[in-house]
């Protein structure tokens, strides 16, 4: 069975200010109505494949668990991974995890936050690719180069030894505009996607041949797993020990199993706001426009509206990102440098660097109002048959008025129901709790009130998601 995996690790830092570390790009519908992980899988609709594996860290997975039940798509797994390790440890646990459910597991390897246009030629490519990971190769994929590009790694092509596969010769780093141009006329050179098609078992095997620490750390972590609803928490001391790398580094230029397919399908890994600019469906005047945007005497520009009206006139290829806390503007070309604004504002101690006004949690997701020295004002909203956990604050107390849906209160000892228009007071120390019973989100405004208002402020006495 073909089983996808799909890679969920990234930060996204150029495309700040909409991607941040609490809610990165392959979490963001910025290509499209579903978020880029969503777009992942959907674009495998055309191949018979399992259920999906996604390898992402603790941090985000209610993110992904949410954006798989969004799309009504169960999972083989959603391995926690205990800290980074790059991308080879990544796909040796996504492969002892299929192997425990199909002995003759085939991965087909993605990360979650590429954008692609054709998802017909990816699929031929795919179907292309699975004679020879059947035969034991290790495919990757190699994107058809339509212009000199800087910022992606090649990879050189040796002799095509099927039609449409070749041998893999080495990869190539990022090289400068002479160099890249160089590749892309002599013809055996492909952009490096990052995609990979081979046999799980095949997988480990290499990699146990030329990264044996690698390989018996991967498999005394899974070994060691537990297992919480939807995840698999490989054991944390194990995975710890586990070297870090590539699998380009780790495997692919080690092994003489490696075979290249060629693809051309509009592919880009949406690196910086240009390429968004690049995948987008540019005006007359060359735009590409999201949200609420009035453009006049406007060329050649990426402008997005998250939360108000952005105006723009006489100007000429300039990226305009606004969000409810931070705006960006940057020349399209020097769009590369945003990583560097995310590292000052981190040196600065700013959240803006990391977190989104808007923050999500298992049940649902908050957004801060407005935030004073002794008040904040939230607006909560609470999934369908979803609850907080009960809980108790020491230092401040909370007004709540529902505005949509109904809500089911824990105050103390009472157990009461509040419908749209109506309100309740939780005093400072009263252990509380808030439910959404209906079919509908539950929608709220938190008013607090106190000396201190931080997020640690809690003690958990219940709590449904294991926190």
């Amino acid at each position: 069975m073909l089983f996808p995996v799909l890679l969920s690790g990234g930060v996204g830092s150029r495309l700040w200010p909409v991607s941040r570390e609490g809610r990165p790009k392959q979490f963001l519908p910025l290509v499209g109505k579903l978020s880029m992980l969503q777009e992942t899988h959907q674009r495998l609709h055309a191949l018979d494949t399992a259920p999906p594996i996604v390898v992402c860290n603790e941090a985000h997975r209610f993110l992904v668990a949410e954006q798989m039940r969004e799309i009504d798509l169960d999972t083989t797994a959603i391995i926690l991974e205990p800290a980074g390790r790059n991308t080879a440890p990544a796909i040796a646990l996504a492969a002892i995890s299929a192997l425990q459910a199909d002995a003759d597991a085939i991965l087909l390897v993605l990360p979650a936050d590429h954008y692609i246009a054709n998802t017909d030629a990816f699929s031929q490519a795919v179907q292309a690719a699975l004679e020879a990971a059947n035969s034991g190769q290790l495919v990757t994929f190699g994107v058809v180069p339509d212009r000199a590009e800087t910022g992606y790694g090649y990879i050189k092509c040796g002799a095509e030894f099927r039609p449409g596969i070749s041998e893999l010769s080495e990869f190539v780093e990022k090289p400068d505009q002479a160099t890249a141009q160089g590749y892309v006329d002599a013809g055996n050179y492909f952009w490096n996607s990052g995609m990979f098609l081979f046999r799980a078992d095949r997988y480990l095997e290499v990699l146990a041949q030329y990264q044996s620490l690698m390989a018996d750390a991967c498999k005394q972590a899974m070994a060691g797993a537990t297992h919480d609803m939807d995840f698999v928490r490989p054991d944390s001391e194990a995975f710890l020990a586990c070297p870090s790398d590539s699998i380009d580094y780790a495997v692919m230029e080690q092994t003489d199993a490696g075979a290249v397919v060629a693809l051309d399908c509009g592919w880009s890994d949406i690196g910086a706001w240009s390429a968004l600019w690049e995948a987008g469906e540019a005006d007359t005047e060359g735009n590409v426009i999201e949200g609420d945007v009035l453009a006049q005497d406007t060329r050649n520009s990426y402008i997005r509206s998250e939360t108000r009206l952005v105006t723009t006139t006489g100007v000429d290829n300039l990226v305009i990102v606004e969000t409810a806390d931070a705006v960006l503007v940057a020349d399209r070309n020097n769009v590369q440098n945003v990583k560097a604004l995310v590292t000052a504002l981190k040196l600065q101690g700013r959240d803006e660097a990391t977190l989104h006004q808007r923050v999500f949690r298992p049940w649902g997701s908050y957004e801060s109002l407005i935030v004073s020295d002794r008040f904040q004002v939230k607006r909560i909203v609470v999934n369908p048959g979803e609850k907080l956990s009960l809980q108790k604050h020491f230092h401040r107390a909370e007004h709540w008025i529902v505005v949509a849906g109904t809500a089911e209160i824990t105050r103390d000892d009472d157990v009461f129901i509040l419908t749209e228009d109506q309100s309740t007071y939780i005093p400072l120390g009263t252990k509380h709790r808030l439910v959404n019973p209906g079919h509908i989100p539950l929608e709220l405004i938190e008013v607090q009130s106190g000396s201190y208002l931080g997020e640690d402020d809690i003690v958990r006495f219940e709590d449904v998601y294991g926190r």
